[in-house]
C-alpha cells in the first residue's frame, strides 16, 4: 500500500503543517521545527514527492500496532541519506537533524522489518516503468566486489580475498540491464563467487521469477552453470575476456554491473565496510541505490 493511497477517512492532525509526510499529517510530529534543506544529500521538493509516494505506510496508521511517530519522515530519510553519502558515524549526525539515536532506531526498524528493501524495490519498479520497461526484469548481470573492512567488522564475518588481496568483505549483487539492483548479499571476502552465487541466484529466483538469463564473468564457471539451469531454470552465460586482449576492455553486459559498483562508490559510507552486521551493509547499499533512483526519476520528470 503506497503512502499516496492512505484512506481519506483518516483525519489529519489539526495543527498547522510544514510537511506533508504521514508523521506530520496523522502522527505526533507536528511540533517538530521545520528544517530547510542545506546539504547535497538532502531531497528537493520534487525528489521528496517521488520518495514520499514510494515509502511504506507505517503499521500504526493501518491499525497494526505501534505508536504514531513523533519525527518527520522527510527529516529521517534526509538524515539516513546524509550518513550514507557522507560516510559519517552515527554520533556525528548534525544538530539540525533529529537526535542520532532516533535516526539509528528508524534505520534499524526499516532494516529488520524489510521496509528498506520494499522502499528500494518500489523505486526500482518506477524507474523501469519510466524507461519503458516492464517492472519485472527477465535478465540480469551478476558480479562481486571485495572491499576492505574497518575495525568494526567482526572476525566472524570478514575474510581475505587472495585474488584481490583484500582483507574485509565481499558484496555480491545482481542487476538488471539498466544497472538497477535486484538482489544483494554481503559475505566475508574469503567466500568464492561460485559459493555465494548459489545463494544469490536462489534469492533472485524467489524475488524475480521471470529472470531466465544472467551474464557473469569467469569466476562463476563450473557446476554453478549446470545448477542454475537445472534448479532455477536460469541460463548462466559466462562472458570471457579474450586472452589476446591487453589493457582495459569493455566487455559485453559485464560493464553494466561494473557501472553499478561505480554508482555505489559515490557513497562514502561504502568506500569500505564499516558495519558490524552484514544485513546492515546490505541495507546501506539499498539506501545508496535509492538515492540514485530517486534523482533519476526527478530528472526524467523534468
Amino acid at each position: 500500500m503506497l503512502q499516496s493511497s492512505v484512506p481519506a477517512l483518516l483525519s489529519s492532525n489539526p495543527a498547522s503543517l510544514t510537511c506533508d509526510c504521514l508523521a506530520h499529517r496523522f502522527g505526533n510530529a507536528s511540533d517538530q521545527p521545520y528544517r530547510r534543506p542545506r546539504y547535497p544529500s538532502d531531497m528537493s521538493d520534487a525528489e521528496w514527492a517521488v520518495v514520499r509516494d514510494a515509502m511504506p505506510v507505517p503499521g500504526w496508521l493501518e491499525g497494526r500496532g505501534g505508536q504514531p511517530e513523533s519525527y518527520c519522515h522527510r527529516q529521517m530519510v534526509d538524515a539516513v541519506r546524509y550518513l550514507v553519502a557522507g560516510g559519517i558515524t552515527w554520533r556525528a549526525m548534525p544538530a539540525d537533524f533529529p537526535a542520532w539515536d532516533r535516526v539509528h532506531a528508524f534505520f534499524r526498524r526499516w532494516r529488520d522489518k524489510g521496509l528498506t528493501a520494499e522502499f528500494h524495490d518500489r523505486l526500482r519498479d518506477r524507474v523501469r516503468e519510466a524507461a519503458g520497461r516492464d517492472p519485472e526484469p527477465t535478465a540480469g548481470v551478476i558480479d562481486a566486489q571485495s572491499v576492505r573492512g574497518a575495525a568494526s567488522v567482526p572476525a566472524a564475518t570478514r575474510g581475505y580475498d587472495g585474488g584481490k588481496k583484500v582483507n574485509g568483505r565481499k558484496r555480491h549483487i545482481v542487476v538488471d540491464t539498466l544497472g538497477l539492483l535486484l538482489v544483494v548479499m554481503v559475505t566475508a571476502a574469503s567466500v568464492t563467487d561460485r559459493d555465494a552465487g548459489q545463494t544469490l541466484l536462489a534469492r533472485l529466483r524467489d524475488r524475480h521469477w521471470r529472470v531466465t538469463r544472467v551474464w557473469a564473468d569467469g569466476g562463476y564457471t563450473g557446476r554453478l552453470v549446470d545448477l542454475a539451469r537445472d534448479a532455477w531454470r536460469i541460463a548462466l552465460t559466462v562472458v570471457r575476456r579474450s586472452d589476446d586482449t591487453s589493457g582495459f576492455t569493455v566487455l559485453p553486459k559485464r560493464w553494466l554491473v561494473e557501472r553499478t559498483f561505480a554508482w555505489l562508490m559515490h557513497s562514502r559510507r561504502l568506500a569500505r565496510d564499516y558495519e558490524t552486521r552484514t544485513d546492515t551493509s546490505e541495507a546501506v547499499i539499498r539506501w545508496s541505490m535509492s538515492m540514485v533512483m530517486s534523482r533519476r526519476l526527478v530528472r526524467r520528470a523534468r
